[in-house]
């Protein structure tokens, strides 16, 4: 399972634990009230582990992409033809402001990193 998947199921429970420990706290049932505190506390550590590792590998890869020897800014008629810029320019990669990684780089333009100029 990658890491999305496993972030997603575990705000799923979390959101679940709240809702019974919400529940619990309107019966007064001081002993599932503890377990679900606990639960709750386990499921956010997981989380925020999760989302480190997943920031970890964001900024390899951004490494990565931005140790390439050549980058510019992809042009409106390039984007309209990807396919054919792609096949054209070998080892071209292209980064999108608005995804994560662009983000990361702090992208501000659809961006094309390659081993050569093009």
């Amino acid at each position: 399972m990658n890491l999305k998947q496993e972030l997603q199921q575990l705000n799923d429970r979390l959101d679940k634990f709240r809702r019974k420990l919400a529940a619990a706290e309107n019966r007064g049932d001081q002993a599932i009230v503890q377990q679900f505190k606990r639960e709750i506390a386990a499921v956010t550590k997981r989380i925020a582990a999760i989302k480190a590792q997943q920031s970890r590998q964001m900024n390899k890869q951004g490494a990565d992409i931005k140790s390439l020897p050549f980058s510019r800014v992809i042009t409106k008629a390039e984007q309209a033809d990807m396919g054919k810029l792609k096949k054209s320019v070998k080892g071209l990669v292209v980064v999108h402001p608005m995804t994560a990684l662009g983000k990361e780089m702090g992208l501000t333009q659809v961006t094309g990193f390659a081993p050569k100029a093009f």
